[in-house]
């Protein structure tokens, strides 16, 4: 206690100096924590984002995830239905678990006959209240887009959604009324080919047979509606009419251009057709990321039990944009923290330098009155760790006050993997382990910045240092 209290004294014996050293350790320590709290609010809304998508984790047929995505209907769970309760009524994934829902991959061609306009597609069939449940998920309390309402009926298995490109392709603008969607422009009309005479009266054939399915009792007509065109799981052609009635802006433009969502019954009855409905995949969504771990090991444990042929995939698997998007940030991290550790290494090390050179007088004095060596490097030491733990301190207190003005001046940014712009938010609160990580790590270098110094005040010759008396 008696070396702190000098070590106190001695730090503002030249005061000017010793605050320069004080705001430069605070300066760098309020720096690694904002950016770092920036950082974390990004794994936060990525994380957040990825999991309202596609859960924590998802059960596929063994394989599913390697080869399944080209033929979606023959990777397919067989009597999902069983495998769905075995999950929903075990104890100990009861309380992990927020929802457990099917869902179905699907791809074809989506058609405007209308129009007569096409493209290729691909589609995900869930079950629409799952999905607006899935939505809800928020641990972290980010303010990212999708948390509203699907607008569909788990019994309506007519109506869908798509992306705003697949509509602006298929020319829908208009009647869906979108902003920025343009409408499709005329094209001059190409002289026909007769060698593509068959191709060319397939979709007049097609828009008949889909006009004869269609019910007589339209009570949804002023929704424009799509057919869909696929092979079932037998390989035989097989169409289906989908209800736009709502538009989702994807992240991605090849994404956006070809997505559609359904009602899984809908998308069921497009692979399967008559045939035995199954699943591509269950999604598992956990009340707390932190017990993933935990509810992936009971379910291998679960299907093993129970002999089944099945795999889990978490959402980093199935979202390798989270673990790319997170590691670039860590490493710009990393990069940051370490120019500032370099800065208050060398700014610690010349105000030191320039305390034994003022002290040598001092020095000497001690020595000479029986301060041994190891005396004089512990005071020179605890004389550069005060230092940090001042400057780290008043560091700490500046990002909390520069991270409370943020959060609370209305500033917008649109993070990794959103299309709309939102609040920007800095999580310094919750995040205890980088403030004593920064904090630490910020002693540990004043500390290492102050043994120069003390080993060169300690090795000094005392009939020397009386000279500068």
């Amino acid at each position: 206690m008696l070396t702190l209290k000098i070590a106190f004294r001695n730090i503002f014996r030249n005061t000017r100096r010793s605050i320069t050293t004080l705001l430069t350790i605070a300066i760098g320590a309020t720096a690694v924590l904002v950016f770092g709290a920036y950082i974390t609010g990004i794994q936060y809304g990525v994380q957040t984002s990825a999991v309202q998508r596609t859960g924590h984790l998802q059960v596929f047929r063994n394989g599913y995830f390697n080869y399944g995505t080209a033929a979606p209907a023959d990777w397919s769970i067989g009597n999902y239905q069983a495998v769905l309760r075995l999950i929903r009524e075990d104890p100990e994934l009861k309380h992990l678990t927020a929802v457990v829902t099917p869902i179905q991959s699907l791809a074809g061609i989506a058609g405007n006959f209308e129009n007569n306009t096409s493209k290729t597609f691909f589609g995900t069939g869930f079950v629409p209240s799952d999905r607006d449940r899935m939505k809800q998920w928020n641990e972290y309390g980010t303010e990212l887009q999708g948390l509203q309402h699907s607008g569909l009926n788990d019994s309506d298995l007519t109506q869908g959604m798509t992306g705003a490109g697949v509509v602006r392709i298929l020319g829908l603008c208009d009647r869906l009324r979108l902003d920025n969607c343009p409408p499709t422009p005329k094209l001059a009309a190409r002289q026909p080919d007769p060698s593509t005479n068959a191709l060319a009266t397939s979709a007049p054939d097609l828009a008949e047979l889909v006009r004869r399915d269609k019910p007589a009792d339209d009570t949804h007509s002023e929704e424009p509606i799509i057919d869909l065109l696929a092979a079932t799981a037998g390989g035989a052609p097989n169409v289906v009419t989908l209800r736009v009635s709502r538009v989702e802006v994807q992240t991605l433009k090849e994404l956006d251009d070809n997505y559609v969502g359904m009602n899984i019954g809908l998308a069921q009855n497009l692979i399967y057709g008559r045939g035995e409905h199954e699943a591509s995949g269950i999604v598992v969504q956990l009340n707390r990321t932190e017990d993933l771990e935990k509810a992936r090991t009971r379910l291998l444990a679960l299907f093993k039990e129970h002999g089944l042929d099945l795999e889990v995939r978490d959402f980093t698997e199935l979202n390798p944009l989270y673990n790319q998007i997170i590691g670039m940030f860590r490493s710009i991290f990393a990069f940051i923290s370490a120019i500032i550790a370099i800065v208050v290494l060398f700014t610690v090390t010349n105000a030191m330098g320039m305390s034994v050179v003022e002290r040598t007088g001092e020095i000497g004095t001690s020595r000479a009155m029986g301060v041994r060596r190891q005396g004089i490097r512990k005071q020179f030491l605890a004389e550069g760790s005060l230092l940090g733990i001042m400057g780290a301190t008043v560091g700490v207190a500046l990002a909390y006050f520069a991270a409370y003005a943020i959060n609370h001046s209305a500033l917008t940014w649109s993070p990794p993997g959103q299309v709309a712009r939102v609040p920007l938010r800095l999580y310094l609160i919750g995040a205890e382990w980088l403030i004593v990580t920064a904090w630490i790590g910020l002693l540990v270098v004043s500390a290492l910045a102050a043994l120069v110094p003390a080993n060169r005040a300690a090795r000094m010759v005392v009939v020397d240092a009386l000279r500068h008396i």
